[in-house]
């Protein structure tokens, strides 16, 4: 074996590695200790702030869910609009094989759609006339494009999303879908569509994941089926399966050992003697879409293990909260005064600090009401919970809810 072999042997180990929770934990906690001890570039680690935090988690859990009936963070509760089940009203005749595929169908395309969309856009509900913001709007207008059956390329079956339709989907379509317009713009529309798009070359290329016969992303849903251990499905195997089909459909991102790191970035602080060094990996849209492909699962009567094994979601309804509430300090005014990419190193550094310090306030807020990490996993904690009190604080503090920090959406990552 040569050099080079062994070389590219030891870059596809590492680029595996950086495809795990362990790797984002591992790495976050890297970046945690450096905040701690004071020698990070853009934030300051307040941990005496943490209990207040854990506090107003709390008091926005309890007021949300008083009986503690917490669902799962996921996409699907964004398909309840004023307190009405859209999604069940659409799905409620198929089989449930049918059923199961069409879940997946609508909630990839819906969460791979769910990019920030910025302050100025925003969705007019044809059913309620409300104009719903931000990511409730993404979700209702994914929704109602999903029952249209523009990701489908056969008329009589529109509830799927097929590789022919996703791989022809134009940005105009998409556009005017989503009601776009010069009035109502939508950050990263041309970079929806593309993601889309390669989604569609994804699900073309493999077969053995998402079917030969019209292969479609509801294939997903028979793969994990036939994946589980009997009845039962770790939630890793979902991610890894998340992560290998949908791997080849993010654009512009780091290559290790011939495989595209998706949600990976670079910070300083990540040093290592490695070929990880600098390396950190977050996988929001994938985690997302993991917790959002469980309900579907259990329907069909699969029991998913180790919840707890998938992390915080490194966005900003969560990362903010921590801003707000004090325990992430800017430590120089372009952290706020200017908008960032997602690869800038205040982004990284943030989402970083995100991931480790929710999983702290995590454990706060199960001894503030007595519950175990079985009976309030962190899916239930960022429902419950930190996302919720996120979008809470930010009402209170800015026109329009948006985040303490902009980011300027490519439509692929936030």
């Amino acid at each position: 074996m040569t050099t080079t072999d062994v070389a590219t042997r030891s870059d596809e180990k590492a680029a595996a590695w950086l495809m795990t929770t362990d790797a984002i934990r591992e790495r976050a906690s890297m970046i945690l200790k450096a905040g701690l001890a004071g020698s990070l570039e853009h934030f300051a680690v307040r941990p005496d702030r943490l209990d207040a935090a854990a506090d107003y988690v709390r008091e926005t859990t309890l007021a949300n869910y008083p009986g503690l009936d917490i669902p799962y963070h996921a996409r699907w509760r964004h398909f309840v609009v004023d307190g009405h089940d859209r999604w069940r009203d659409l799905a409620g005749g198929l089989e449930p094989g049918e059923r199961g595929r069409a879940a997946f169908d609508l909630v990839v395309t819906s969460v791979l759609l769910d990019a920030g969309a910025g302050d100025a856009w925003s969705y007019t509900d044809p059913r309620s006339g409300r104009a719903i913001p931000r990511s409730e709007g993404l979700a209702v207008a994914s929704l109602g494009a999903f029952a249209s059956g523009l990701f489908s390329s056969d008329p009589a079956r529109p509830f799927r999303a097929d590789a022919g339709a996703l791989a022809r989907l134009s940005a105009g379509d998409l556009g005017a879908a989503f009601q776009v317009s010069a009035d109502n713009p939508l950050e990263g529309l041309e970079g929806r569509a593309q993601l889309i798009n390669a989604l569609g070359g994804a699900v073309a290329a493999q077969p053995e994941i998402f079917g030969s016969d019209a292969p479609r992303v509801g294939g997903l849903f028979d793969h994990l089926a036939a994946a589980a251990d009997g009845s039962a499905l770790a939630a890793t195997q979902i991610l890894d399966a998340v992560l290998l089909g949908f791997g080849s459909i993010w654009p512009g991102r780091t290559v290790l050992g011939g495989r595209n790191l998706g949600d990976t970035w670079h910070h300083r602080t990540a040093a290592t003697d490695d070929p990880t060094s600098g390396l950190v990996p977050f996988h929001k849209l994938s985690q997302w879409l993991s917790y959002s492909l469980v309900e579907p699962l259990e329907e069909a009567g699969l029991t998913v293990t180790g919840m707890d094994r998938l992390t915080a979601l490194a966005e900003y309804r969560n990362g903010g909260l921590l801003v707000d509430l004090g325990v992430l300090e800017p430590k120089h005014g372009d952290v706020t005064g200017r908008a960032h990419l997602p690869g800038d190193e205040i982004v990284v550094e943030w989402r970083a600090l995100t991931v480790a310090l929710i999983a702290d306030l995590a454990e706060r807020l199960r001894a503030r009401l007595n519950m175990t990490a079985d009976e309030l996993p962190l899916a239930k904690v960022l429902q419950g919970g930190t996302w919720a009190a996120g979008r809470r604080i930010a009402q209170d503090k800015r026109a329009g809810a948006g985040p303490p920090i902009t980011i300027v959406s490519d439509g692929s990552v936030f």
